[in-house]
């Protein structure tokens, strides 16, 4: 058995203590959380809960203990991976779209955790997020690339962690999105739940289980309409939380969805056709959504670092096709 203990955040106030026990990794779902309440292992504040609806508080400390599942078949696995900074206690490194960062049934092989254990082997990675998860901090959706942190050190990983649940880490996205946003920026101050249609997805609602969500923008670039589209604006997205899917059901939410969504944002002027025109004509195979920028202070030396990545070429050509569009 392990000891975890977490702090809620000021987002998490309000929120059911077995929707956040499921939310960790080591837990793994609301039927366990359950579980572990009933059987007495979960602590707030010190004292046994005994109820798995009690709503928390910020800065309420949770303790409980489980036994972490790791899967039988983890493993190192021979995948490059491009490294734009590294010392003996993190790692920041740009990911690919397309790779899946740990494994889950239906990914167990080439995900970002078998790449890091191979390279750095198992017991030099941190073990923050459970032991099926070494070195992962947070985590970026398969198909958005860029910028993203993992951890060697066990101590600095959690102060990572913390520093992103407190909004110490500044993580920036580059997006294309569908249609002429208007104003120059903007917030989107919307909560967000699981879908009830699609518990792999997220909504923008309320209920049991809302997790307060920010995300603020900057308009950097618009583009004409066209045949088949109501034109595009390039957009620069800051998180003020991390919530699954954020900024693609935020976009979304305000009917300016990321172009090449494969969830999200199915409105558009012509349906069928506009995707088989991002397909034939702008080459496109994912969502446009890329972390380009992240700064940080370095849990041990409390330097700030700031790291930059450019769109990758199948993100840059797309921009490079619309370029006549500039308005």
């Amino acid at each position: 058995m392990a000891l975890f203990d977490y702090t809620v955040a000021p987002g998490q106030n309000a929120l059911r203590l077995d929707v956040l026990l499921a939310e960790q990794s080591v837990v793994g779902s609301r039927n366990q959380a359950q579980k572990l309440i009933a059987a007495g292992a979960v602590k707030v504040n010190g004292q046994i809960a005994l109820s798995k609806s009690q709503l928390l508080c910020s800065d309420d400390q949770i303790s409980f203990e489980v036994k972490p599942l790791r899967p039988l078949h983890l493993e190192g696995e021979e995948i490059p991976l491009d490294i734009v900074y590294e010392d003996q206690w993190l790692i920041v490194l740009d990911k690919p779209a397309g790779m899946v960062v740990h494994p889950a049934p239906g990914s167990e092989h080439g995900t970002l955790v078998n790449a890091l254990i191979w390279r750095y082997g198992y017991e030099h990675l941190a073990q923050v997020q459970g032991e099926d998860r070494p070195g992962i901090v947070h985590r970026l959706d398969k198909d958005t690339s860029g910028l993203m942190l993992a951890a060697k050190d066990s101590q600095v990983g959690l102060a990572l962690q913390e520093d992103i649940r407190y909004k110490r880490v500044d993580r920036r996205y580059l997006a294309l999105v569908h249609g002429n946003i208007a104003p120059e920026t903007g917030q989107i101050d919307a909560p967000l739940i699981k879908n009830p249609s699609h518990r792999q997805f997220m909504k923008v609602g309320e209920g049991a289980g809302m997790r307060t969500a920010v995300t603020t923008f900057k308009v950097l670039a618009r583009y004409g309409a066209g045949q088949f589209d109501d034109g595009y604006t390039l957009i620069e997205c800051k998180l003020f939380s991390g919530r699954m899917h954020q900024i693609r059901v935020h976009l979304d939410y305000i009917k300016h969805p990321v172009v090449g969504d494969p969830f999200y944002g199915q409105q558009n002027k012509s349906g069928n056709k506009l995707k088989a025109w991002q397909r034939q004509q702008m080459g496109l195979k994912r969502q446009f959504l890329h972390s380009h920028s992240l700064t940080f202070k370095h849990p041990r030396s409390d330097v700030e670092m700031h790291f930059e990545s450019k769109l990758p070429p199948e993100l840059q050509a797309i921009i490079d096709k619309l370029k006549p569009r500039l308005l």
